[in-house]
């Protein structure tokens, strides 16, 4: 059985070999997908335009000013006195944000009281206002621990305290998000015309003579596409580290595993089109639609699980790529051991055996 299987890889690297073209692409895919995404995407806001209203003019004052435009995160769009002047500049899109310090603020220090701020934001991009306002609150908070920020003149009490990715850095929270995504698609697609192409080729006929039996076709067509991919999965986050400084807290041993159960599910279900699809169109096609949209919309990657609805929240338990990106959030940005997430680590587990299992199923009525 071994050496039958071995061929049967054997044959598949040779295929590579004289079809150097898609080997490199399923090498290279993963590693300029994720160049282009990564620098693509972010949720990071910059040049934001900031309005500056000091009715207050001390030392004080102009060291928060100071601050706010130090950041690299807001740009000076209006200055003055004039609170008035902010209707208009919001109602025109002339700024988004606004600081204004109110003339009792080096008063309020100086009596050792705390000092308000307000800090208005245009809530109509309710995502970009979000983030505008962890950047407000984290500049306030390191200028002076005895401001408190007051957002349309509500007071927000306390200072946040955030774990893993303290300056709320878009790259740690989409790169593990665009790994999962980007593995899943080149894993399904790659095996998914595995063997759709020996159909149209006519050579499944001649594989039906051998004496292969399901499983180890199975697993010669697998083991090539799972080297690649695990190398294309080990060059994507070496460009993780070095172009977007995204760490490794947890161990490398365990990131490999979780890495290689994952792709290998991506493979199973890949190999699964296969035996149902009759040209590589189609394969390409089935493998396109069923890997790309679940992972992106249903795996937590962009979308909050918690905010969807309760019958959409059972369906991601069926997307292997939620437990992957709960496992390697937890193992690159967290630090953690399998003794957090072992319940991501068997539900890759047990969806790897079930579709490899299905996929040998069909394997075995096609042959």
């Amino acid at each position: 059985m071994i050496r039958r299987t071995l061929a049967m890889a054997v044959k598949e690297f040779l295929h590579l070999k004289r079809d150097p073209k898609t080997a490199l692409t399923l090498l290279g895919m993963p590693i300029v997908l994720l160049l282009i995404y990564g620098f693509a995407l972010s949720f990071d806001v910059r040049d934001i335009r900031l309005a500056i209203i000091d009715q207050d003019g001390g030392r004080a004052a102009r060291g928060v000013r100071e601050a706010f435009l130090r950041s690299g995160y807001f740009v000076l769009a209006r200055a003055g006195e004039d609170p008035r002047v902010l209707d208009d500049a919001f109602a025109r899109g002339a700024v988004q944000a606004a600081l204004v310090i109110p003339a009792s603020f080096s008063v309020d220090l100086a009596a050792d009281r705390p000092a308000v701020l307000q800090f208005v934001l245009d809530g109509s991009d309710a995502q970009t206002a979000t983030t505008i306002l962890a950047y407000g609150k984290q500049i306030v908070a390191s200028a002076s621990p005895l401001i408190r920020v007051a957002v349309n003149s509500g007071p927000v009490i306390g200072v946040p305290l955030i774990w893993y990715n303290p300056n709320l850095r878009s790259p740690l929270f989409l790169i593990p998000g665009l790994l999962a995504f980007i593995l899943m698609v080149t894993a399904v697609i790659a095996t998914a015309m595995a063997v759709v192409r020996e159909k149209e080729r006519g050579t499944m006929e001649s594989l039906r003579a051998t004496p292969l039996v399901a499983l180890e076709l199975l697993i010669g067509k697998t083991v090539p596409y799972l080297a690649i991919a695990s190398g294309a999965a080990a060059g994507s986050l070496i460009l993780a580290w070095a172009l977007f400084g995204v760490p490794l807290r947890g161990s490398l041993a365990w990131l490999t595993v979780v890495t290689v159960l994952f792709v290998s599910g991506g493979l199973g279900w890949g190999m699964l089109i296969s035996t149902f699809a009759d040209s590589q169109q189609v394969a390409f096609q089935a493998g396109l639609l069923s890997s790309m949209l679940p992972t992106l919309l249903l795996s937590g990657f962009i979308f909050p699980i918690s905010s969807m609805p309760v019958a959409l929240q059972w369906i991601t338990h069926l997307i292997p790529a939620r437990y992957f990106l709960l496992a390697l959030r937890s193992i690159i940005l967290k630090g953690l051991g399998p003794e957090i997430w072992w319940p991501d680590l068997v539900a890759l587990v047990v969806y790897g055996v079930l579709v490899l299992g299905l996929a040998t199923a069909r394997m075995v009525r096609s042959l």
